[in-house]
């Protein structure tokens, strides 16, 4: 058979793929508004959370929704919308841990939020909140996403880019560590 033949088949065989493949048309505004309002609040709760700075998820959060906006999704619906952002968001993330840092006499000690954060939480947030600052930012995320979000670990596999076999690992090595330092506040409290 000659090539000639067969090109004109695999060229439509190739344009039927790449129509299923097409992108999911742009949010309007009134949906892109509402999409903002149910998701905005745990976008920036897992971003504070795992980074340890309110202000850092804050510029984060913003930035994650506007490459949102411009990005080119294959997916429809809700959740895959949800999970595409999160991604993006953990990658922005990655990024900043990945940048050297730098030191300003501006910035305020995280023992003054500390100090000043307490009033009106429970015990165990009181207590939760110094334990996660010393945990590694991975597995402060990991537990975000699994416990905060509710995340399967096919899910925090695809938010963070780590293979979906090793999720459940890096969890019960987190949950151990935090209930390990959980255990060190709490003696430390008691002594």
């Amino acid at each position: 058979m000659p090539w000639e033949s067969v090109l004109p088949s695999v060229l439509t065989r190739d344009a039927q793929l790449d129509a299923s493949r097409a992108a999911v048309p742009p949010m309007d505004n009134d949906a892109f508004a509402c999409f903002y309002e149910r998701s905005s609040r745990s976008v920036w709760a897992y971003l504070a959370r795992t980074s340890g700075d309110p202000a850092l998820a804050e510029d984060l959060m913003q930035e994650s929704y506007v490459r949102f906006l411009c990005a080119t999704r294959k997916e429809e619906g809700e959740v895959a919308a949800r999970r595409y952002l999160f991604r993006i968001a953990s990658n922005l993330l990655r990024d900043h841990w990945r940048r050297p840092r730098t030191s300003s006499l501006d910035e305020i000690s995280e023992d003054f939020f500390a100090a000043h954060g307490g009033s009106g939480q429970s015990d165990s947030q009181m207590m939760l909140g110094p334990a996660m600052k010393q945990m590694r930012p991975r597995d402060r995320q990991l537990l975000w996403l699994a416990y905060a979000e509710g995340y399967s670990h096919r899910e925090i596999a695809e938010v963070t880019g780590l293979a979906s076999a090793s999720i459940r690992l890096m969890l019960f090595r987190a949950r151990r560590k935090v209930a390990r330092l959980l255990r060190d506040t709490e003696s430390g409290r008691a002594l």
